[in-house]
């Protein structure tokens, strides 16, 4: 005989159903948007356990980094892509969290990204407006509840406003960003190891900008960790 708390949770789960935001499945965790299935569908890159990967390597010459890592592969048309944009168009808050914290426990086990404070990729302020929120923040607060350092979401911004970078090679991508960064907060990120914070990871052009001003601060490192790699 079912109990009133399985009547109220079937009722719950009716009223309010809980599914799987990659293949609408119901079976899931209580506190996941995901199921188990395309959790462990998610093609991981490992980047995090590995120096010299394909993301620290994109940097050489560009960008004086410690660290850098990407947690899965990105394509087009895959269930990435799809979360991606579940989180960004969508603003499927929540699941950029959960997503996070996923990140945040690679970085954990991979035990070489000793960070001090989270830096989240700045929006353009009228573009932050206008989807109400920024998706690397997101990521951000997720990894922050694991790795147990603060977040400085206004350090650094992005006063002036700039064209899309979709469609743009890598040359165009730079002079499109370059510049385009404000590092508003010096002492608070001097000599500290600071984790520059994106969703996707292409040419990598708009993260060499932010990290460069970044690294104006006095005697401050840096590190990068990205939700998705993209090829080009």
């Amino acid at each position: 005989m079912l109990s009133l708390q399985h009547l109220s949770d079937a009722l719950l789960h009716f009223l309010f159903p809980h599914i799987c935001v990659g293949c609408g499945s119901d079976i899931l965790v209580k506190d996941s948007l995901l199921c188990l299935r395309c959790l462990s569908g998610l093609p991981q890159t490992n980047f995090e356990l590995y120096p010299g990967n394909p993301v620290e390597k994109r940097f050489y010459g560009r960008l004086p980094l410690q660290h850098a890592t990407a947690q899965y592969y990105f394509t087009k048309a895959s269930l990435v892509s799809h979360l991606v944009h579940e989180v960004k168009y969508k603003r499927n808050k929540e699941l950029g969290i959960q997503l996070g914290r996923i990140m945040g426990d690679s970085i954990i086990r991979a035990a070489r990204f000793d960070a001090d404070i989270m830096v989240p990729l700045p929006l353009f302020e009228h573009r932050q407006r206008k989807r109400g929120f920024n998706q690397s923040m997101l990521l951000c607060e997720g990894m922050s509840e694991l790795l147990k350092i603060p977040v400085a979401e206004h350090s650094i911004v992005r006063p002036m406003h700039t064209a899309t970078q979709t469609n743009k090679g890598r040359l165009e991508r730079w002079k499109n960003i370059e510049g385009k960064f404000e590092l508003r907060d010096r002492e608070l990120v001097a000599g500290k190891h600071i984790l520059l914070v994106d969703d996707v990871i292409t040419t990598g052009a708009t993260l060499e900008s932010c990290g460069s001003e970044i690294l104006k601060a006095p005697k401050v490192s840096l590190s990068i960790a990205c939700l998705c790699h993209a090829f080009r």
